[in-house]
């Protein structure tokens, strides 16, 4: 916290104990002067992200969520209005929709994997200077890969959310959250394979192995967006304050989510206008999911493990 009043932004960078702060907040609930370092290391956290980001620019711009929301979601849609309008003058198919019709399958994929890619870089440049920055507090030894794995453990199974004591009926809010991301990449993978290897007609029926992986995955984050706000809206001292940062992650996944069932539904029941409407609106909101990546809480993912690597392998180089 020093550090932080103090301007000095290398070194808070380069402290691994930024992230090995799971804001269980026993810290807010136990302390005599009422000094929230819980909602201390939350803002300290997000200063640390703005402080890696590349380009800096984007990491201001996600970090100042609070005002700056209308950018970060009007200019996917002006992106995609614009794109439609080149590629067909913003033809509305005729019913029964399809919307591949609309929105062609190889547009999708170049629009998102330019993203994808574009994030990777911008995220490993970010992953690379944080991990240069930990080396200098402390000397190594072992293998990242070896350390990496029983980390990724950890990671996956929340197992240090046990140890927390206000704050541990955040744990599975979190837990169905994770899992539910793994679960729509994965489907969102399988479905590439689907309609480029297995030639599978689309759009695909409700019984799919692949719809069902979806579907599931969807309730997962449902469920784990409605359980962390429950969970904040309980008391801000046993979970920490609420952030325009925090609060536009959870937004933009229920958005997604919400975006994304509307979308299913629409195909069905709405006039085709309104239902290709829709669907800029959910194409929208995943590329804002997907640009603020290395920027938004999927960075903590990132730092964190990193952090957590770091200190197994600086703690068993002590041991030896």
């Amino acid at each position: 916290m020093h550090l932080a009043q103090w301007g000095l932004a290398d070194q808070l960078a380069a402290d691994p104990a930024v992230w090995l702060c799971h804001q269980c907040n026993d810290c807010t609930v136990s302390c005599p002067r009422d000094a929230k370092p819980g909602d201390v290391m939350q803002v300290v956290r997000a200063l640390t992200v703005a402080y890696l980001s590349t380009p800096k620019f984007m990491g201001r711009l996600v970090g100042n969520a609070k005002t700056t929301w209308p950018l970060l979601i009007g200019l996917p849609i002006l992106f995609w209005i614009a794109v439609l309008y080149g590629v067909h003058g913003m033809t509305i198919p005729k019913a029964p929709l399809l919307y591949s019709n609309f929105v062609p399958y190889w547009l999708i994929y170049a629009v998102f994997f330019s993203v994808t890619g574009l994030v990777c870089v911008v995220t490993a440049v970010s992953a690379l200077r944080f991990w240069t920055l930990l080396g200098t507090g402390g000397e190594r030894s072992g293998s990242f890969v070896s350390n990496l794995i029983p980390v990724l453990i950890e990671i996956v199974t929340h197992k240090r959310f046990n140890s927390c004591g206000a704050a541990r009926p955040r744990k599975n809010g979190h837990l169905l959250l994770f899992w539910g991301f793994i679960g729509a990449a994965t489907t969102s993978g399988l479905l590439v394979v689907d309609l480029y290897i297995l030639k599978s007609p689309m759009p695909l029926a409700l019984t799919h192995p692949f719809k069902i992986l979806g579907n599931v995955s969807a309730i997962l984050l449902v469920v784990g967006v409605v359980m962390l706000i429950s969970n904040r809206l309980r008391g801000t001292q046993q979970v920490g304050a609420s952030t325009a940062y925090d609060n536009f992650f959870i937004s933009v996944v229920a958005l997604v989510v919400f975006s994304g069932c509307l979308v299913e539904i629409a195909r069905l029941v709405l006039d085709p206008t309104l239902a290709c409407y829709t669907y800029i609106w959910h194409l929208a909101i995943v590329m804002t999911l997907f640009a603020t990546f290395p920027y938004s809480k999927f960075a903590h993912f990132l730092y964190r493990t990193l952090a957590m690597v770091h200190e197994r392998m600086t703690t068993e180089g002590s041991e030896k």
